[in-house]
């Protein structure tokens, strides 16, 4: 796919209200300067709200204001009002502040929305007196679901970064590649059940949002150091989470620590450990074959939810959905490092940012199970062309700042669209602006299988009669 070139004056949007910025780690500082670029505001309108001095000096350099104060429980609300009303922008990347009880202030408030992930307020992730199953990313979902009223509300759209966000959108475009490659002909779907029948009948059993970020810094990990090239906090408490995907409706026996939840909508399950200890094998184009971990992120969840086909007897088909991340290789030193402290943090972070020096984060779907076999869509951004596109940005960053504009964009040219998730959105539109900052992005086909080479030197329990089932992708 061919990318268009970045325009420094193009504005997709025109906004007059006012816009708060709750966080500001590696996502708020690396967004700031594309909503200045890309959308008509004034400067003066716009309120950075966080917790901790980080990113002041960038602030400063754009004359923005800065809030330095963490927001809890009990304060957050009156911290809030004052900046926000009706008609204004809450954009929220922040950790540790619930995205439940910022999404009921701004629809109280008539305040637009915009998150990269469900969080729950300090600790939630790992607070032990809830069951596995309510501090999932699939409780988290069903709960911020349950907030929809009936009619029009104010724009609330939750998970939209790259992945969660981004990726449904290629896996749209995917899809349709995929049919005009096998020779079926089909319109582009317009509802959520064209779409699962159009997945159904190009036999997709499994995606996989398959990423490997080869990033490396002129130093390396230190012992008692997290490093990372985005949010460690962020990383560290989702990796903290029980493991979880979307349950295909071909798979034939669940893992033994596999369980399913005891409601809501019955497209995923979890598994009894931290996604941070759990590897899967997946494929990318650069990399080839490789063990990523299998952590929990709640495109898995809704990718899963979406493409479901139901008919009056239940449900007919679903894929199989679930992330296999490869970090940088400072962050995989990093988490086992972690892992052998018993989930305790480090004393010292470092996130990655003006000593990377050479390395690309490859982010895209891979699709398996059709006639091709394995088909991988996505972004190759590399760390030269990602700090030339935009300041303040690695090759993992941008992938996720410039998809959080263009939900802004799409959220402010679609203000009553009430909660809503990636897959409900215009993919296309939302494609339009990611694109030109995408690096290459690219289609590669590929007959790789989780069975690939496998047995060459132990033989293992495999399934060779469906390579699809999801006890071949994992690693024991």
């Amino acid at each position: 796919m061919t990318n268009t070139k970045v325009s420094t004056v193009t504005k997709y949007a025109c906004f007059r209200g006012r816009l708060v910025i709750v966080g500001f780690g590696s996502i708020g500082q690396g967004v700031l300067p594309l909503i200045l670029r890309h959308i008509d505001l004034d400067p003066d309108k716009i309120t950075i709200v966080t917790a901790e001095e980080r990113g002041h000096e960038i602030a400063d350099e754009y004359g923005i204001r800065f809030v330095r104060e963490p927001l809890t429980p009990e304060n957050y609300r009156q911290v809030l009002s004052p900046l926000l009303s009706a008609g204004d922008f809450l954009l929220n990347v922040s950790v540790d502040v619930s995205s439940l009880a910022l999404i009921e202030f701004c629809r109280d408030r008539d305040v637009l929305y915009l998150d990269t992930c469900i969080e729950p307020w300090l600790g939630g992730y790992t607070d032990t007196s809830l069951s596995p199953s309510l501090r999932s990313n699939y409780a988290y979902r069903e709960a911020a679901l349950k907030l929809r009223r009936p009619g029009q509300a104010p724009t609330a759209v939750v998970t939209h970064g790259a992945n969660p966000g981004l990726v449904s959108h290629l896996l749209k475009r995917a899809l349709l590649n995929l049919a005009a490659d096998t020779g079926v002909e089909v319109a582009t779907p317009s509802t959520r059940q064209e779409w699962a029948k159009l997945m159904h009948r190009l036999s997709v059993k499994v995606v996989h949002v398959a990423e490997r970020d080869t990033q490396i810094a002129d130093r390396p990990k230190k012992v008692g150091e997290f490093v990372n090239t985005w949010s460690i906090e962020g990383f560290v408490g989702e990796g903290c989470q029980p493991s979880e995907l979307g349950w295909g409706t071909h798979e034939r026996s669940l893992p033994p620590e596999g369980h399913r939840h005891d409601f809501g909508c019955d497209a995923a399950i979890y598994l009894n450990r931290p996604g941070a200890s759990i590897r899967v094998r997946s494929w990318t184009p650069n990399e080839g074959p490789f063990h990523g971990f299998l952590i929990t992120h709640s495109e898995a969840i809704s990718i899963a939810d979406y493409f479901t086909l139901a008919n009056g007897h239940g449900v007919e088909f679903r894929p199989t959905v679930h992330y296999a991340y490869h970090p940088c290789d400072d962050a995989v030193l990093s988490l086992h490092e972690l892992a052998g402290k018993s989930w305790e943090m480090q004393p010292n972070k470092r996130l990655m940012g003006s000593e990377i020096v050479a390395g690309i984060d490859e982010l895209g779907v891979l699709l398996m199970g059709h006639a091709k076999g394995s088909y991988w869509f996505g972004s190759q951004l590399g760390i030269d062309e990602a700090r030339a596109l935009c300041p303040h940005n690695n090759a993992t960053s941008l992938q996720v700042t410039i998809s959080v504009l263009a939900a802004m964009v799409w959220a402010m040219e679609n203000p009553r669209a009430g909660v809503i998730e990636p897959e409900e959105m215009d993919f296309e539109r939302i494609l339009d602006i990611c694109l030109p900052y995408l690096g290459k992005v690219v289609g590669v086909y590929s007959d790789w299988t989780p069975l690939y080479d496998r047995g060459r030197l132990f033989p293992e329990d495999i399934d060779v009669g469906d390579p699809w089932q999801f006890k071949n992708f994992r690693v024991s």
